[in-house]
């Protein structure tokens, strides 16, 4: 195996955070490595609808190392699609960071009981937030996390919400931000994964050393539960799993849109089920959640 390796990561702030957390992890095995920074259509702002939303933040990395530009690729695992494409296999997620969101006030002095104009890019976020305050507007809101902090400051909005992980990971987590843990986060929020070529077995061989295995049992359960219900990264899907002795805590929600409806479910399992998330999906398909999602 070559002891040097070529690390992609898309340009932003916090992905270049992930990707040097992900090179000083590697380099206790003795690999040394270098960043390497690629641009993506995402950090250019574009409507996600114009983008679609399979693979769209993770589409340059994947064809950067399919043609061998790179040795390995660092993404959020929340972006990652749940069918990769051919060649490419997922190797290792270090320890989950973060899962929860955070609600950035303009004014931290508010208590924002009145209606407020919230921004946030996300369907989820958009639908729960509703679904709880549903006399609340929401906005449209992209761009890298220090874009939409200065946003913040820029638009006549209130407040935006945004991943705690991110927050802290560039030390922009402050007194105007408050945990919203009645929020159900995105499937594999706050982990992060390396991708490889599939044909790198001695190099997959050595990373997968450096697996957090408590992380990838519940970033499989979340996954599953959102390829069940045949949702993507821009879906209005929430689930998280959490391992409690030995018992795999899991909650997911699907809600329409507009916040009228949510259908929740929140069970324990044995530590030991297979596949959480499929029966987790069945049990909310029940309920009626397909129809929500299409």
């Amino acid at each position: 195996m070559n002891n040097f390796i070529r690390i992609g990561t898309r340009s932003s702030a916090l992905a270049v955070w992930q990707a040097k957390y992900v090179q000083n992890i590697i380099h206790s095995l003795g690999i040394k490595s270098e960043l390497v920074l690629i641009d993506s259509k995402i950090d250019m702002e574009l409507p996600l609808h114009e983008l679609g939303t399979q693979g769209i933040f993770t589409t340059e990395l994947d064809n950067a190392l399919i043609n061998k530009d790179i040795s390995i690729a660092v993404h959020s695992m929340k972006d990652v699609p749940t069918n990769l494409p051919d060649g490419i296999v997922n190797v290792f997620m270090p320890e989950r960071g973060p899962y929860q969101d955070v609600f950035v006030k303009k004014d931290s002095k508010n208590n924002y009981k009145k209606n407020i104009i919230v921004g946030t890019g996300s369907v989820r976020r958009k639908s729960q937030w509703l679904h709880k305050y549903p006399t609340h507007t929401t906005k449209n809101l992209r761009g890298n996390v220090p874009t939409r902090l200065k946003k913040l400051d820029d638009l006549e909005i209130d407040g935006i919400i945004l991943a705690k992980a991110g927050l802290e990971r560039l030390n922009l987590f402050g007194k105007n931000c408050e945990v919203l843990n009645w929020m159900v986060p995105a499937p594999a929020q706050g982990a992060i994964v390396v991708s490889a070529l599939e044909s790198e077995t001695k190099l997959i061989n050595e990373l997968k050393k450096l697996n957090h295995n408590a992380t990838s049992l519940c970033v499989k359960h979340e996954r599953e539960f959102m390829k069940s219900l045949e949702g993507g990264c821009n879906s209005p899907i929430g689930a998280i799993s959490k391992i409690v002795g030995n018992k795999i805590l899991f909650k997911g929600c699907v809600t329409e849109k507009d916040g009228h409806m949510q259908i929740e479910i929140e069970k324990e399992f044995n530590i030991e089920t297979l596949h959480v998330g499929i029966i987790a999906a069945k049990e909310i398909i029940k309920k009626g959640a397909l129809k929500i999602i299409k």
